[in-house]
Parts: C-alpha cells; sequence; structure tokens
C-alpha cells in the first residue's frame, strides 16, 4: 500500500519542517524497505499569510525526499484553510490508500511509519503514535490500544474509511477538535481507534514550571469553539448550555468570543445535525473527551 503523509503549515520556522522532513523520509525509506508500504510521498499545504518555504527551501526538501525514494509536493493555499479543511484539500490530492496526518514539529522515530501501518489491522480505521516527551494522558486498552479518540499530531488512517466518513468536519471545526470528531466518526462507522505506543514521535511540547501546559490566545479560542461544537454535534444539549453560561460569564475574551461565535451559528441554521443519539462513542468526562490515566 502506498502512504501520503501531509502537513498543515502556518507560522511554522522553515528549520523545523526541514527538520521533520529528514526524520520522516527516514522512517518512510525504513518502511518501504521492509515492505510495509510500496511507496510514499511527503504534502504540505501552507496556510500561511505569505509563503514559509523559499524555492531554495523546497528544492531542498524535495531533493531529500526523492533521494529517499519518496515524492515532494508543496501547494501554498494563500489562505488560512485551518487544519481539517487543509488536510482534506491535501488528501484529495493524492490517491494513495493510507494517509498520514502529521504535525509540521513532529520527527518520526525511524520505525513509526511501519509500527503504525503494521497496527492498522482490517478492523482498524486509524492509529495514533505515541508522543514524546509529554504523552497524551487518555486511556487506552493495555493489550488492544483500543481508546476513544486519536490525536492527528501523527496518526495513520485508511483512504477508504477517510472517504467513507467524509474526511474532517471542516465546517465545524477549524483548528482542533476535528481528530475527535474523526476518530468519533469512524468508531461510529464500525471501525476501530488504536493507541500504538511503540510509533514513537517527538512533538516538542513542553510545560512550564509550575507544569501548567503553555497555550497560545488562538489555541484558548479554539479550543473553546470546539468543545461547543464537539458538545452540540454529539447529542449533549446540556453540556452545551452549561459551557455557554460558562463561557458568556467569564470575562474572559476568548471564552465570550467562542460563545458569540456558537450563538450567531445557531442563530443562522449552520450548526451540524446532532449524530450519537444513544452516546455510542461521544465522551464527555469533565472537560475531556476520554477517561485520562493520569
Amino acid at each position: 500500500m502506498r502512504i501520503s503523509i501531509q502537513s498543515v503549515l502556518y507560522g511554522n520556522a522553515p528549520h523545523h519542517i526541514t527538520r521533520a522532513g529528514e526524520a520522516l523520509a527516514n522512517s518512510a525509506s525504513r518502511a518501504a524497505l521492509a515492505h510495509a508500504i510500496t511507496g510514499w510521498e511527503y504534502r504540505i499545504g501552507d496556510c500561511a499569510p505569505t509563503p514559509t518555504l523559499t524555492d531554495a527551501d523546497i528544492a531542498g526538501l524535495t531533493a531529500l525526499i526523492e533521494a529517499s525514494g519518496g515524492a515532494f509536493s508543496y501547494t501554498y493555499f494563500g489562505a488560512n484553510l485551518g487544519s481539517a479543511a487543509g488536510h482534506n484539500r491535501l488528501a484529495g490530492e493524492s490517491d494513495s490508500e493510507l494517509l498520514l496526518i502529521l504535525n509540521p514539529d513532529v520527527r518520526m522515530d525511524p520505525d513509526t511509519v511501519q509500527r503504525l501501518v503494521d497496527a492498522l489491522g482490517a478492523d482498524v480505521g486509524v492509529v495514533e503514535a505515541r508522543q514524546l516527551p509529554l504523552d497524551h494522558p487518555k486511556q487506552y486498552e493495555r493489550y488492544t490500544g483500543d481508546t476513544s479518540w486519536a490525536s492527528t499530531a501523527c496518526a495513520v488512517t485508511r483512504r477508504e474509511v477517510f472517504d467513507d466518513v467524509g474526511g474532517f468536519d471542516a465546517e465545524s471545526f477549524f483548528l482542533y477538535g476535528d481528530d475527535v470528531d474523526y476518530s468519533w466518526r469512524v468508531r461510529l462507522a464500525g471501525f476501530r481507534v488504536v493507541f500504538e505506543p511503540s510509533a514513537r514521535a517527538f512533538h516538542d511540547k513542553r510545560l512550564t514550571v509550575t507544569a501548567g501546559w503553555p497555550v497560545s490566545a488562538a489555541e484558548q479560542y479554539y479550543s473553546a469553539e470546539a468543545a461547543l461544537m464537539l458538545a452540540h454535534k454529539y447529542s449533549r444539549p446540556e453540556r452545551v448550555d452549561k459551557l455557554l453560561d460558562a463561557f458568556s460569564t467569564s470575562r474572559v475574551s476568548h471564552l465570550e468570543r467562542a460563545a458569540g461565535t456558537y450563538r450567531d451559528k445557531r442563530a443562522s441554521g449552520t450548526l451540524p445535525d446532532p449524530i450519537d443519539p444513544d452516546h455510542a462513542v461521544g465522551q464527555f468526562v469533565g472537560d475531556y473527551y476520554a477517561e485520562h490515566r493520569f
């Protein structure tokens, strides 16, 4: 099976992209040598206001990827499509049987591609890699790897599954929550979502000196917006009401803005139709979308 590895850029440093490209080229070429895949390509979509990569950067990445047996393409979108729409567009430009969604600041272990593909059994729709140095705390079954949802910082999915469920819901999710929603729709379609700890990916996330998780204003806003959209889409009206009340009275600008955006969509009739009325897959554990190990 051929695999397409794809990343969406916005505000990334070119040397980080090159560093990620070097790691994925090594991992993909090793997977090809092991016959885990029959071929591979690396596709980048750029949402930045101006092109992130220069002609020299593109030439360097092209030479690197081709020397490792892959193919490289860089598409400057000319607009900030967001993560979900950006990945949908990149997926539409490829006909590979497998799609590997990768954050552009993630460096894969030499065996990551092979480990992810090997874990993609017939009943598995998505396989997620373990993130280092900060592993995601969500719970997973020890012997099967089954988990509530897969982070697409580094995850592989089948093309047929991606197409069958309609890809990412770019109308509802711009930056965050798209991977949670995708995972839950994959599970509703009858496929498993699996965490594979032997597939390792270095994601340069660090805690503050007080053990907090540093987030930007944009991350805070889009996370809040995604929380409302997930609660609505997965038939939790009581949670929507609770979040709207909390956000609207918070006196925190990004939370108030998220509440306003949701109300505008509700008034205009542009919210998605609720699904999962029996709560078969949608998990809401406090402010999380899975039980956490720690």
